[in-house]
């Protein structure tokens, strides 16, 4: 499943779509301000409920969802993507995949294939439709019977694993196995990273390969904080995805965003907080990984299919089993 904001470089959430116009919106600049940005976050909804009338703060109140701030620590893959946030996903995600080259892959390293992080189908149902034998897992149900629901939809048959790239134990080996972007980054620490590759090896069959896309995140700025990303629907129903809070570490590679979800839709105001981890490598580092759970490193591309530079901030591995 690709990540909520993932990206290479940084870019505004939104271009037309401001955020609001209100005094006690607060800026934080340090991870030891967060807390306390948290705190006024939780207590007097600074950023949302300032906008309210009244009526609608006593609505908001009774619409609290729930609350995870960075503070507590994020939740797993499979605990972040669910109730509100995965409704939410596919109108508020940073980014939509063409299944072209992931078709090409898999029809160049072999089928079965399997994509992992399938969320809500994306670009899985699409390969479905073209004939390829592919199937996806993910961590998060809700995320599973969104996919289960758009592949009935359409008509498609696919075959769907509820389990964790660092958990999995399917009955078959692939061909090909594959991220729809850089996934593989939502991984917490180097152990769980090490082990997902593991269980990846033990799950192609020899000679097969796995696309990993992966970036390192740019340090944020003051003025990622506070950005919105928003879609409105034909029925006014407004979604909107806002960055609370940013908190990095240089030191175990990990950069931690708070995010609040909101549908407001009338005087219905419904709201999650949740806390986004990111997990970055370096392209030597990741390669070493790889060869420690017995996968060798057949490329290194940018998105453009050109060999990556030490210098890329975004770049793609092949990673292959060796033939038995």
């Amino acid at each position: 499943m690709p990540g909520i904001l993932a990206k290479p470089a940084r870019r505004p959430l939104t271009g037309t779509h401001n955020a609001p116009t209100c005094a006690a919106r607060p800026r934080w600049r340090s991870a030891r301000r967060v807390a306390h940005a948290i705190d006024q976050v939780r207590s007097g909804v600074v950023a949302s409920k300032a906008c309210l009338d009244p009526v609608n703060q006593r609505a908001w109140r009774q619409r609290i969802v729930q609350t995870a701030a960075v503070t507590s620590g994020p939740p797993a893959a499979s605990d972040f993507y669910t109730g509100l946030v995965a409704e939410l996903y596919r109108y508020l995600r940073a980014e939509t995949f063409d299944p072209e080259p992931y078709a090409r892959f898999v029809e160049r390293s072999g089928q079965p294939a399997l994509e992992l992080g399938c969320g809500d189908g994306d670009p899985l149902l699409d390969l479905r439709a073209r004939g390829l034998e592919v199937e996806g897992l993910d961590s998060s149900l809700d995320m599973l019977e969104r996919c289960r629901a758009a592949a009935s939809d359409r008509g498609i048959d696919v075959t769907l694993h509820h389990a964790t790239f660092e958990g999995m134990k399917l009955d078959r080996r692939f061909g090909s196995i594959y991220f729809a972007g850089a996934t593989f980054n939502l991984l917490p620490d180097d152990e769980t990273a090490q082990a997902a590759l593991g269980r990846m090896a033990e799950h192609l069959r020899p000679g097969g390969s796995a696309l990993v896309p992966l970036f390192v995140p740019v340090s944020p700025a003051e003025s990622d904080v506070g950005q919105i990303r928003e879609h409105v629907t034909d029925d006014g129903v407004v979604m909107r995805l806002t960055v609370v809070a940013i908190v990095r570490d240089e030191a175990t590679r990990v950069q931690t965003t708070a995010l609040r979800y909101e549908r407001l839709h009338g005087t219905d105001h419904e709201v999650v907080d949740r806390s986004w981890k990111l997990h970055w490598f370096e392209q030597d580092r990741f390669a070493a990984m790889a060869a420690d759970a017995g996968l060798v490193t057949r490329s290194v591309h940018q998105a453009d299919g050109s060999p990556a530079t030490t210098h890329d901030t975004a770049f793609t591995f092949i990673l292959g089993r060796p033939e038995a």
